[in-house]
């Protein structure tokens, strides 16, 4: 697909179509108190990290949000266990305060359902490589959320990130991506994204009944979600794979 990429910062009329393109995360996800906090101001606060593609018609098919934060401030150093929910507290906090960032966290690449297929991950994710590394920065990390873990729930994260092909590349498909753009394992975010809600909740975003106490496989779930009926909630705790980009 022939596309063109820009950052919001360049293109500000294009904001409304960047935040209204369709995209294909299961509903829990996008309930995540952090995101729903969070996420949606990168293209408002952030512009220049926030980038997004056109095709030859004109139409928003990709985008792809970074945040700039400081991983060498005090109490930082390592990459979190609360992955994709800490850094998108680190950039805001760090943003308010006026504290210099040193890396850009990818937070997400997200490919409108009818243009998935295309190769359009691989060149949003070597969009937002050079777009760091024109903007000074010598790495980009990313909590990775692997496009086939939610077919083996039950599996260890930490055994699933590291499996590998006979050529060497991870086995997942979107872990291979980020390894083929030169990125390397870090290690795992435990806690990466954690979604708390209620049973009426959960049985509404997922049609499951969420009545017996225990886990609960959910489509698109990466892990089982943890259910508590006597309680009348349940939780869902996801792990993602750090994975470092030099540039």
């Amino acid at each position: 697909m022939d596309v063109k990429v820009y950052s919001v910062a360049e293109r500000p009329d294009r904001l409304p179509a960047v935040v209204e393109m369709a995209d294909s995360w299961p509903e829990f996800v996008t309930n995540d108190p952090v995101g729903s906090a969070h996420y949606g101001r990168i293209p408002a606060e952030l512009p220049e990290y926030a980038l997004f593609a056109e095709d030859e018609r004109g139409e928003v098919v990709a985008h792809a949000f970074g945040v700039p934060f400081r991983l060498a401030a005090e109490g930082r150093g390592a990459l979190p266990a609360r992955g994709w929910d800490q850094i998108l507290l680190w950039a805001f906090a760090d943003l308010r305060r006026g504290t210099r960032p040193d890396t850009v966290g990818a937070v997400s690449v997200v490919i409108a359902p009818h243009a998935q297929g295309r190769g359009l991950s691989a060149v949003m994710l070597s969009a937002m490589r050079d777009n760091a590394r024109a903007r000074g920065f010598r790495e980009v990390v990313a909590p990775v959320r692997p496009s086939a873990k939610h077919r083996e729930p039950h599996t260890p994260i930490a055994e699933y990130a590291h499996r590998v092909r006979p050529d060497g590349l991870p086995e997942d498909p979107w872990l291979r991506v980020h390894a083929r753009a030169g990125a390397t394992v870090d290690s795992v975010a435990k806690a990466s994204m954690t979604v708390g809600a209620s049973l009426e909740e959960w049985r509404r975003w997922t049609g499951l009944p969420f009545d017996t106490r225990g886990d609960v496989e959910v489509p698109g779930a990466l892990v089982p979600v943890h259910c508590e009926p006597e309680r009348g909630y349940a939780v869902y705790v996801e792990p993602n794979v750090w994975m470092r980009h030099p540039l």
